[in-house]
């Protein structure tokens, strides 16, 4: 739809105040009053709340100039194309208006912020140790337009048109605020409509890595995540949104890195934790940007000479294909799913594919799968969220029991191969019980099989 440049907007309003000098008395009372409306739905935009910061001038200029007949999507082009035309320093304005709220949720340790859409109903939302609520002291009375302009103001023209076409961009970005590491904080951002209106999920990726000594794992796991020891083979890690997988995973990168000589390729939407080279050449490609897809970026990777390739996620049958063909070349493969067992990622995996391949993906998987690692976060005791997890170590008889569709018979062959370090994820909250770091009544609520953890805790 044709809209107005933000230089006729502001040519406007300069011939209109020339004019007003001249008008009569009864005009300029009229404009006066429209300055006194305009003012009042200002106000309205910045929620009247001591934590809410003021918009900066030009955002106000550009909500004034939204004509009235621009309505749901098409008003969100409207306001992407005025960011668009605007000069670097008015976009930088209204990022650093928008960083503000992100900020403050590095003061208060949040992981997530949301804004926008109907759903945030005027509020800004951060998670925080697992709970998630709105925080009334960052202004209650944010409007839509104010939001979804401000959102904007992070997007290149090419992740708006990825918007309008696929409905939800992701992307990464950095604050001017330096971490523990020295380099500039860095966040997970996935932009959406939410009923014709922009919202935004923005999480933040942590500045330092966790030893992978301190995640809990058996010796025999550890050293099969290590290339110096395991130099093939597909290993998942899997859980909900929020589980911790991308702590993980990094953490396994770290330790590799630091441990062998080596070339890790990073595929991944968008590009997380930025890991330094040590022992290893660690290369980060973000797809959209660096590839056009998984599988392309996957594909690319064999002509690239690499030993480790980590996949930021399994999500579709192309790229769980192109995941199996880089394992079946003799490569070390790790990669993410979003389930909650060992036996329903494999199920998941198998279940991708229409029923006249799934025998065919069912035998190829078992003779690449070497791990598969199922994580959730509870509560902690004392504050905080602690990991539990659900580790499988492929043995002949699991490769056995995939091929031949006894997936159920997976679970007591992790219950009984402690002294390979596998455990089940009943058996780890048990554990976590008796140390006194989680509560019964957590450990319940997050089990996959209740019947088997009241029975250990009997």
């Amino acid at each position: 739809m044709p809209s107005a440049s933000l230089d006729d907007i502001l040519r406007n309003d300069a011939d209109s105040g020339d004019a007003a000098g001249a008008a009569p008395r009864e005009k300029r009372a009229s404009e006066q009053n429209e300055r006194t409306g305009r003012a009042e739905r200002n106000g309205r935009r910045r929620g009247g709340s001591s934590g809410a910061s003021s918009l900066p001038e030009i955002a106000e200029t550009i909500l004034d100039s939204i004509p009235e007949t621009a309505e749901r999507q098409d008003r969100v082009l409207y306001l992407a194309d005025q960011v668009e035309s605007l000069m670097e320093e008015d976009k930088t304005a209204l990022r650093r208006h928008m960083e503000h709220y992100v900020e403050h949720m590095l003061e208060i340790g949040a992981s997530d912020i949301d804004m926008g859409g109907p759903g945030a109903a005027g509020k800004v939302w951060y998670r925080v140790d697992g709970d998630k609520r709105p925080y009334e002291e960052m202004g209650t009375g944010h409007d839509m337009d104010e939001t979804d302009l401000l959102f904007l103001s992070l997007l290149d023209r090419e992740q708006v048109d990825i918007l309008f076409e696929e409905g939800s961009v992701d992307f990464s970005h950095q604050l001017p605020v330096k971490g523990e590491d020295g380099r500039r904080r860095r966040f997970r951002v996935t932009c959406y409509f939410d009923y014709d209106r922009l919202a935004l999920n923005m999480r933040a990726i942590e500045d330092t890595i966790r030893p992978l000594d301190s995640l809990g794992f058996h010796r025999a796991i550890k050293q099969g995540l290590m290339f110096r020891h395991v130099r093939d083979g597909l290993t998942l890690i899997t859980g909900v949104t929020g589980s911790g997988k991308s702590t993980t995973m990094d953490a396994i990168v770290d330790a590799n890195n630091h441990d062998v000589p080596a070339h890790a390729v990073i595929v991944a939407k968008p590009v997380e934790y930025m890991h330094r080279s040590d022992q290893c050449i660690v290369r980060h490609r973000e797809v959209g940007k660096d590839c056009r897809t998984f599988k392309e970026g996957i594909v690319q990777a064999l002509r690239q000479d690499p030993d480790i390739v980590v996949i930021g996620e399994m999500r579709d049958p192309e790229t769980i294909s192109a995941a199996l063909e880089i394992t079946d070349s003799g490569h070390k493969v790790f990669s993410t799913l979003h389930t909650s067992s060992a036996m329903e990622t494999i199920d998941r995996v198998v279940a991708e594919y229409p029923p006249n391949e799934q025998e065919r993906v069912r035998v190829r998987l078992a003779d690449v799968l070497r791990c598969v690692i199922s994580q959730k976060l509870l509560p902690g005791l004392d504050g905080g969220r602690v990991l539990a997890k659900e580790v499988l170590w492929m043995t002949s008889s699991a490769r056995a029991a995939i091929k031949n569709e006894n997936i159920n018979e997976i679970y007591q062959m992790m219950w009984e191969g402690g002294n390979l370090g596998q455990t089940t994820l009943e058996q780890d909250l048990f554990r976590l019980v008796r140390q006194r770091e989680v509560t019964p009544e957590d450990a319940l609520d997050f089990a996959n099989n209740k019947k088997r953890l009241k029975r250990l805790m009997r």
